[in-house]
């Protein structure tokens, strides 16, 4: 028999991750805050549930993708939590990004009842999520990981065990790194082609294939010539992860510059109220700072 698996948080990307383990037939139990979130699943053949500690009560393995550091805490510790029912021996897998520092914390808790604890966060984006190609970033003990290492395969394509408890975190920490200043120099790019009078979409289709190329200029290059921003990946979110980024540098003591700057960008963005727009919006603070603009025109007729 299959072991039971729950799944808690179901929004862009946990909603596919898990549907993926109900195709591949693991007997599902989900929780989500809003019902309506789960309904999918439970017309999949998923059991809805009315808490995370229901969701533990029921399950081997126990999956968590939520939006922060404060909503695993309160998923894993809180008021039935998943720490109030899960029984020992039972694994716990965060595919949320959140803190290094509070993954460990997290794990140190769950150890305490025998409950293992394994961070995985993810990147390819709800796409990603939906074809199962998802790269995941894995800490943990060895033991621990080969336990859960069967269903992440599900979930992901690129599967890396980076190290210990929350060595998968700070893996998620440097891909945001990238992610944000790729996606700020692709937006300079398209940018000085703009003002030099060259068709900026054609510079991407010059610059894909070289050493220039990377998903993020497919993907969040082609957002910003249509300057469509509809999530994807949304700013609130990446500008919460950026700040993890700062936070990690400060407590280490290290200087990241181009990180920093890239904060600063996203810091804008949500102050200017544009938090649910895709993190390739970061394109219109640049367009402020450079006093040229990607924006279509288009004449009346």
């Amino acid at each position: 028999m299959k072991q039971q698996i729950g799944y808690i948080g179901l929004g862009l990307m946990g909603r596919p991750a898990a549907l993926n383990l109900i195709k591949a037939g693991y007997p599902l139990n989900v929780y989500a805050r809003r019902a309506a979130m789960m309904e999918p699943l439970c017309a999949a053949g998923a059991t809805a549930c009315s808490s995370p500690a229901e969701v533990a009560a029921l399950s081997d393995i126990i999956f968590i993708n939520v939006s922060d550091s404060c909503d695993v805490e309160e998923v894993v510790l809180g008021h039935n939590g998943i720490i109030t029912t899960a029984r020992p021996g039972s694994v716990v897998v965060d595919m949320s990004t959140i803190s290094p520092a509070v993954t460990r914390n997290i794990a140190a808790r769950l150890a305490e009842r025998q409950i293992g604890m394994v961070d995985a966060p993810v990147s390819g984006g709800p796409q990603g999520a939906t074809a199962g190609t998802l790269a995941i970033m894995v800490g943990g003990t060895t033991d621990t990981v080969a336990q859960v290492w069967p269903l992440l395969e599900v979930m992901g394509g690129n599967i890396v065990h980076v190290g210990g408890h929350s060595a998968g975190q700070v893996a998620k920490a440097c891909n945001q790194i990238i992610v944000a200043q790729a996606i700020t120099a692709i937006g300079e790019a398209l940018l000085l082609a703009k003002a030099s009078g060259v068709d900026p979409g054609k510079v991407r289709q010059a610059l894909s294939g070289g050493f220039a190329d990377s998903a993020v200029l497919q993907i969040h290059g082609q957002r910003m010539l249509d300057y469509l921003f509809e999530p994807g990946f949304k700013t609130k979110l990446h500008h919460k992860d950026m700040h993890i980024v700062q936070e990690s540098a400060a407590a280490l003591g290290i200087t990241l510059p181009g990180a920093t700057q890239a904060t600063h960008y996203l810091d804008t963005l949500m102050a200017e109220g544009d938090s649910e727009l895709d993190s390739s919006a970061m394109l219109k603070v640049l367009e402020q700072v450079a006093g040229t603009s990607l924006k279509p025109t288009h004449t009346q007729g």
